[in-house]
């Protein structure tokens, strides 16, 4: 089991989908399997059911998954104590992107519930993880100014190492 882990826009799903293919190995989206699972939108269940309900399925969720997978999981991940366990049964790659990165990738997006709003709140938010996502990490790989395929070769290159 490999988990992808970072902040939102740092790659993870893009990532994932190559590093599925190159390892031949299925690729689990959580953020779209809990779209799937609840039938609507992560935007609609934040602002139907709040963070707190998002944040239960997806610890639920990553403690369902049993198939050896790459899994893209969902930034907020690390927010709780509780996940790190099951993300301890495979390897965690941290996907680490600077904030200007971040920025930069999803400046135009809407989509994400949390990337909505104030600036000073984003970037507290994105602080406030690092450490946490540090933690987590089995392998660190900074995202900033490489594309999917050296990222890819990179977690490759980490993990038979």
């Amino acid at each position: 089991m490999i988990f992808l882990v970072g902040f939102m826009g740092s790659g993870k799903s893009t990532v994932a989908k190559e590093l599925g293919k190159q390892l031949a190995m299925p690729v689990i989206e959580m953020d779209e399997a809990i779209e799937e699972e609840e039938g609507m939108t992560i935007k609609t269940l934040f602002e139907k059911f709040g963070e707190s309900y998002f944040r239960e399925k997806e610890t639920t969720f990553l403690k369902t998954i049993k198939a050896d997978s790459v899994v893209s999981t969902g930034g907020g991940i690390v927010e709780r104590e509780e996940n790190e366990i099951p993300l301890s049964t495979g390897k965690v790659v941290y996907l680490q992107a600077s904030w200007e990165t971040i920025v930069e990738r999803l400046q135009q997006d809407t989509t994400r519930p949390l990337w909505n709003g104030d600036d000073e709140q984003k970037k507290k938010r994105f602080e406030n993880r690092q450490g946490k996502y540090e933690r987590v990490a089995d392998e660190t790989v900074v995202v900033d100014g490489k594309d999917s395929d050296q990222i890819v070769s990179e977690i490759i290159h980490r993990l038979k190492g």
